[in-house]
């Protein structure tokens, strides 16, 4: 769909921005005019591997997830959703082309930053550096939980890990064959695990 950029549409961006670090007035107006408002229906592919990939993407209510194909096998590396932020990282910040596909696993809302729009920020604006830290730091704390998470041997203990470190409403957002690739089991392992420790009905089981 085509993304638009009218100031109203950009006002989650804002609010949402400023709840971290405060914004100046300039910064406020530039990020207004910079920043896009995207809607992707559920399915859609983002970014295909081997894409260049430049803008860094924040979801303001939805489901995305990075994967790639290894022979015949779809693997998904990770899931981002509401108020978090994702991009193909090789190719956001090395102009390569991305090593992952990005897929909506819902329908999804998104706003985003041109690669060149945050490189002039960063230029221009004290408080936008900040800002860029404290995001990072939270992509990246992501990340390593995902990495420690696929390294845990037992699928029960991935499992507990999961839940420990993940909003508990994805349970019933994750289609049970993805979730079952983050965490490195088969579906029908996770299936038995979420049934004998939960009772719930895996979100796969009912598509």
């Amino acid at each position: 769909m085509r993304p638009t950029k009218k100031i109203h549409q950009n006002f989650f961006a804002l609010l949402y921005l400023n709840s971290i670090v405060p914004l100046s007035k300039e910064l406020k107006a530039f990020l207004a005019e910079h920043v896009r408002s995207v809607q992707h229906q559920k399915g859609d592919i983002v970014y295909q591997k081997g894409e260049l990939c430049t803008k860094l993407h924040l979801i303001k209510k939805g489901l995305v997830r990075g994967y790639f194909i290894s022979g015949k096998k779809d693997i998904t590396t990770w899931i981002s959703t509401d108020n978090e932020i994702f991009t193909s990282i090789t190719g956001f910040f090395t102009a390569q082309p991305a090593k992952e596909s990005i897929q909506c696993l819902e329908d999804t809302d998104c706003l985003y930053l041109e690669y060149k729009d945050l490189e002039y920020g960063l230029r221009t604006f004290p408080e936008i550096s900040e800002l860029y830290r404290r995001l990072l730091i939270d992509y990246y704390i992501q990340a390593e939980n995902r990495a420690y998470m696929a390294r845990i041997p037992g699928a029960l203990e991935r499992w507990n890990y999961f839940v420990e470190t993940n909003k508990p409403e994805l349970l019933n957002r994750i289609p049970n064959k993805y979730l079952a690739s983050l965490l490195v089991m088969r579906p029908e392992t996770l299936s038995r695990i979420i049934k004998e420790h939960t009772g719930l009905i895996v979100k796969g089981e009912r598509e």
